[in-house]
Formats: structure tokens, sequence, C-alpha cells
């Protein structure tokens, strides 16, 4: 019986995987990446050149991304059945062959994988390989700390509401708000609204080639990418303070 081995690929360049994930990726003879339909999909990409000649791939298109509400009925039941039949098809492979599932970013930080892996315990036998989060590499890409002393980070979905968005801007140090792509403006609104917004950066592409790092005020509110990421830096204790 094979394994089916999960991925954290990292932020996006191929340099920031990890050793181990290298080595199952371009050993591997079957690799399955999730993409939005018509789309290359951005875990392939960035394994672009690593695969065999020879191996078998899976994409996993999602049948549905940003085209209705991700809370209503339909959304949750077409998720529900796309998981349902990946993971189907995956345990089936995994019966005769090891198969590489590719993750961006770390596969248990909100990772599409772990739906599957709901549904495949106790069914087949899994492998998850840790990655770089992409919120690390887009600090990184600022180069600032994100964090210092005693600051407390939090990580926020683009998708809240404004309310809950400035509420917990205000009672957090530093920020990470994944998920802005539509969601930019009710961003800008809340972290102004917490006196935030001066501090506040938009990272897009972080790592890749196309990368933009500019401060969230200077930017466009109504351009920007699906892997865009704002940060706001704590303010802790610093050593400077501390002289």
């Amino acid at each position: 019986m094979g394994r089916i081995i999960c991925c954290g690929l990292g932020p996006g360049n191929p340099d920031l995987m990890s050793v181990r994930a290298d080595r199952e990726v371009r050993a591997a003879k079957h690799v399955a990446y999730f993409r939005k339909k018509g789309r290359a999909g951005q875990a392939r990409r960035i394994v672009d050149g690593l695969l065999a000649k020879d191996v078998c791939e899976y994409p996993m298109e999602y049948p549905v991304t940003t085209e209705i509400a991700f809370d209503s009925p339909e959304y949750v039941g077409l998720l529900a059945g796309f998981y349902d039949e990946w993971a189907e098809r995956l345990a089936r492979i995994a019966r005769a062959a090891d198969i590489v599932v590719l993750c961006e970013g770390d596969p248990y930080f909100y990772g599409s994988f772990m739906h599957l892996r709901a549904r495949l315990q106790r069914r087949v036998e899994i492998e998850v390989i840790a990655g770089i989060p992409g919120m690390a590499g887009c600090w990184n890409s600022v180069g600032l700390p994100i964090a210092l002393g005693d600051d407390v980070m939090t990580v926020l979905m683009g998708t809240l509401s404004e309310q809950e968005l400035e509420q917990r801007a205000r009672n957090s140090d530093a920020l990470v708000i994944m998920k802005t792509g539509r969601n930019l403006k009710k961003v800008r609104r809340a972290l102004a609204g917490a006196g935030r917004l001066g501090e506040a950066w938009l990272i897009e592409r972080g790592t890749m080639p196309a990368e933009r790092v500019a401060r969230l005020e200077d930017v466009d509110e109504t351009e920007c990418p699906y892997f865009a990421i704002v940060l706001v830096h704590g303010r802790g204790r610093r050593m400077e303070a501390a002289e």
C-alpha cells in the first residue's frame, strides 16, 4: 500500500521549500494539486521544472471559488462533494502507490488538504511535510520584524465583518490579514477605524517573481490579487527602548 504525502511548498519561491519536500516532489510518480478552473494552479507553478518527466498529474479543480458566497448552503454543498470525490480518488491511487499532494505554505495552516485529511484518516497512511507559511515569506519581504518582546499577533481573514476586523485590530499589536482580494476596501476601512491604516503593508505574491510590497494607504483599493496579505507590525518591547 502506498502513502499520501502532503508537501508544504512554502510561500512561493521554490528556493524556500524544505529539503525533504524538494526530495519528495522530485521523486514523485503521482502528483495532485488544487487549482481554479482555467488556471495552472499556484502549487503547480512552484514545482515547475522539478517534476519527473513521466509523472502522472491530477489537477483537483475547485467547483467554485468566489462566484457565490462562501457561507451559502450551495457553496458548502459543492465543496463537500468535491472533497468527498477527491478523497475517494486519492485513496484508490494510494492503494497501489505513493501520491504527493502539493500545498502552498504549510498544510496545517489553513491548507485545503486538511479537508481531504479529515476524510482519509484511518483509511490510508498520510504524511504531512511542514512548509514555511506564506505570511512568514511576506514579512521577510517587508524586512521588518512582525513581532517583538510581548507583542500579541492576530491572524485574521478578510472575510470577517468590518466590525470584527476593526475590533481585533484595536486589541492586537501585530496583525496578519489573509484573504484580502475582494475584501480590500473593507479591510482598509477597518484599519482606518482602528487607527492602524498608516502602519499597514500590502504584500502581493510574496517571494514570487511578480512580488510587490507597498504601504496599504498608497495602494489602489480596486486592484488586489488573490495572493495578497496585509501586515501590521507590532509595537512591543524593543531593545532600543530598553536602553
